[in-house]
């Protein structure tokens, strides 16, 4: 088992989501930072799907109860093990009673806490992702606290490996939106994120605020959608957000860079690159071909392991 010493601020179950349920009104929720999530489990041979632990800001402690090995990647938020710092995107080994404690960062927002073989939960619409808003998922819907625990299958120690992450950026490369009329101003500037910004959405501002008067109806939106309220504050859509929305659409953040969205901490500052559906299709096959160059490299490493 893996125990809850101190929750933080807000280290929660994910996965990649509940998938096909927006038109019922079910938000998607999963992991910010799904190419993080993927290396975490890849270096760890499990399913790319595993549900982790997105851990957000950091300042939490863990326990280990049973030997297992585990990978952490994503943001560097001063991992120890036992008091000693652990590099990031490397695979460990932990034994029973071994204390594994973050510190924070401020150049990242979110670091990704995998085990071998996965956590042990119960599915809900066939996730395991913690639902904060709507409280289900996970454990009871709700963000780790003081005390809790999550089982896992213990495992022998494997040998130490580790993987290069793509770097972050912050500057986001957009899709076109269906009001990309008023986005005039989107590009030309560099945006702040304001401290009112959370899973569902970050919420951002610059010198000179995109205002309008525009009101369309009520429209599907998902994770990624550029919102624009008559404020001229965009507002970039997380996995939290709710299915329909009433404000202008104006951009996409296209899904290999959703990933970059993950790390905007409040202050931080981003800019805007328009780009093609085919540019679009490029990043995600480089993504894919990474992770298809780390699992090559693993098999290898660990032949032992995969006899």
């Amino acid at each position: 088992m893996l125990k809850t010493l101190k929750g933080g601020i807000q280290a929660c179950v994910q996965d990649f989501g509940r998938l096909g349920y927006r038109h019922l009104g079910v938000s998607q929720a999963g992991v910010l930072d799904p190419l993080a999530m993927q290396y975490a489990n890849t270096l760890l041979h499990n399913k790319a799907d595993s549900a982790v632990i997105e851990i957000t800001v950091g300042l939490c402690q863990f326990a280990f109860l049973a030997e297992t090995n585990f990978a952490i990647t994503g943001a560097n938020l001063g991992a120890k093990l036992n008091g000693q710092p652990l590099e990031l995107n490397w695979r460990y080994s932990a034994s029973a009673g071994d204390k594994l404690t973050f510190s924070s960062s401020k150049d990242g927002l979110r670091a990704y806490l995998a085990v071998q073989g996965g956590y042990h939960l119960e599915a809900v619409l066939n996730s395991h992702s913690t639902d904060i808003q709507a409280r289900f998922g996970g454990m009871a819907g709700l963000p780790l606290k003081d005390g809790d625990t999550l089982n896992y299958t213990p495992h022998p120690p494997l040998p130490s490996v580790g993987a290069a992450l793509p770097r972050y950026s912050q500057t986001l490369r957009v899709l076109a939106g269906p009001h990309s009329a008023l986005s005039a101003g989107l590009f030309s500037q560099t945006w702040q994120v304001l401290p009112q910004s959370n899973r569902m959405g970050i919420r951002l501002e610059s010198d000179k605020n995109l205002c309008h008067s525009h009101s369309i109806p009520s429209q599907a939106v998902m994770p990624g959608v550029i919102q624009l309220p008559p404020s001229g504050k965009p507002i970039i859509l997380g996995n939290d957000c709710q299915t329909t929305g009433g404000y202008p659409i104006i951009a996409q953040v296209i899904d290999a860079d959703l990933r970059h969205v993950s790390q905007l901490a409040a202050g931080h500052a981003c800019s805007f690159e328009l780009v093609t559906r085919e540019e679009a299709r490029v990043a995600s096959e480089l993504h894919a071909k990474h992770l298809a160059q780390l699992k090559i490299a693993l098999n290898n490493n660990d032949k032992k392991y995969n006899e």
